[in-house]
């Protein structure tokens, strides 16, 4: 295992940044996995007004789930979210980066 693959495993171990969810894969069955949860605002240009919105963005491992497309489904905190737009990996190929939409 490559040093960047150890630190990967030990961030979604830890409980204070990673947290259980549910993946299920579009047509395919629910398993358990280890997610990252961001939140951050974007913001966008419409003409001269700025705007802000909130975005929920999920990190999960490849391993965990290596064929990650735009309709799968996670769960987590009782709240169901689907895959928006195409995900995509880090520059490793370890780390799926997901846009997540309420469900």
């Amino acid at each position: 295992m490559s040093a960047i693959a150890a630190a990967f495993q030990s961030l979604f171990a830890d409980p204070n940044m990673a947290r259980d969810a549910t993946y299920t894969p579009k047509g395919g069955s629910a398993i358990s996995v280890r997610v990252v949860l961001r939140r951050p605002d974007r913001a966008f240009e419409f003409g001269e007004t700025r705007l802000h919105a909130a975005t929920t963005l999920l990190d999960i491992r490849v391993a965990d789930a290596p064929n990650l497309a735009e309709g799968d489904g996670f769960q987590f905190d009782g709240v169901s979210y689907v895959v928006q737009g195409e995900p995509s990996r880090d520059a490793e190929r370890l780390i799926w980066t997901a846009e997540l939409r309420e469900a």
